[in-house]
């Protein structure tokens, strides 16, 4: 079982309050992922979960017992940080075992799930290396297996990645969701990254300023955000925002009481000038390979950016008409929540 229950939970330090009444439930075996801003508590929060800092008011659970006094020793759960944290004199078999000979467990228990660890992660090979002989991603599969030997009840990831390059970044992100199919065990992840956010969770939690602003799936997020924070934070490019009235903007129906319309890059179509909901002249064309992003500068509505083909031309300073896609078309209040 790896269930974890916060309730109402808080934290200050001193006057300053940075988590502000977070209430979250984290299923057995869900792969949960806590995104956000700088400053806005995500690895703060994950801390309290795992006990390295005080829970000022609240209840933390896990498995459903009251952990919330309980020193990081006593509630069963593994914390991957950003910094692998291996000991250079050790082997690699030796590092990943190290808990559990501190814990007085037989060498043949140690051998066996060091083994058994290393078989999940692809480590079998480098079992008698030193870190120093070891890749990024190796030494932090090495800091995961160090984790996985103690069987926990729960894995706590702190921005895991970060420290990695952009391409055993992309393998890692492999390595982690294979692990987590392989030991359908309850993972808690932190990250700046929404990529990483997208890719690899079952729900996303989005934080902002110490409070969650909303909790989904990648899907339902992206789809169905419950405000402009949402709505801008995630997705790459970042969804587009047109602040209503406006004057060039060819639009009839908007709902009562809108006064932002939002629309993702992939929504907008290309049309004639004239044609379509809104003109532009295109400013920068981004080549990607399949894709190509333009910024399209529309006037009052303001710069633009859209998702075309990647075949084809448009020159900056061309004008072209652009359509938003009906039925993808998000309407915000003026204080920034959506309109259903």
């Amino acid at each position: 079982m790896g269930s974890i229950e916060l309730n109402a939970v808080e934290k200050w330090y001193g006057e300053v309050q940075v988590i502000k009444g977070i209430d979250l439930s984290i299923q057995d075996g869900e792969f949960v992922i806590f995104v956000g801003p700088s400053g806005c508590g995500k690895s703060t929060l994950l801390r309290m979960i795992a006990g390295l800092e005080e829970t000022s008011r609240g209840q933390i659970l896990i498995d459903g017992r009251d952990a919330t006094a309980e020193p990081p020793s006593k509630r069963g759960l593994a914390m991957v940080f950003q910094s692998y944290a291996l000991y250079p004199h050790m082997s690699v078999a030796e590092n990943m075992g190290f808990s559990l000979k501190t814990a007085g467990a037989s060498k043949a228990e140690q051998q066996e799930k060091v083994a058994e660890a290393a078989r999940a992660l692809r480590l079998e090979g480098y079992l008698e290396r030193r870190p120093k002989d070891l890749s990024g991603g190796q030494r932090q599969r090495v800091a995961i297996g160090r984790s996985i030997v103690r069987d926990p009840t729960a894995f706590l990831f702190d921005e895991p990645l970060s420290n990695l390059d952009a391409a055993l970044r992309v393998e890692m992100r492999y390595e982690i969701a294979k692990l987590h199919q392989q030991l359908q065990a309850s993972m808690v992840y932190v990250t700046h990254d929404q990529v990483e956010a997208m890719t690899l969770a079952d729900r996303i939690v989005v934080l902002n300023a110490g409070r969650i602003e909303q909790v989904g799936s990648p899907k339902e997020l992206y789809d169905h955000p419950d405000n402009l924070f949402v709505a801008q934070f995630i997705g790459s490019p970042k969804m587009n925002v047109i602040d209503l009235p406006c004057a060039e903007l060819r639009l009839h129906d908007a709902p009562e009481g809108a006064a932002h319309l939002g629309i993702r890059p992939e929504a907008m179509r290309l049309t004639a000038p004239g044609a379509g909901d809104l003109d532009g002249r295109v400013d920068v064309s981004e080549y990607l390979g399949a894709d190509i992003f333009l910024i399209v500068d529309c006037g009052a509505a303001g710069k633009l950016t859209m998702r075309i083909d990647g075949e084809s031309t448009l020159p900056p300073g061309e004008t072209i008409g652009l359509s938003f896609a009906p039925e993808k078309r998000h309407f915000f209040t003026r204080d920034g929540l959506a309109i259903r």
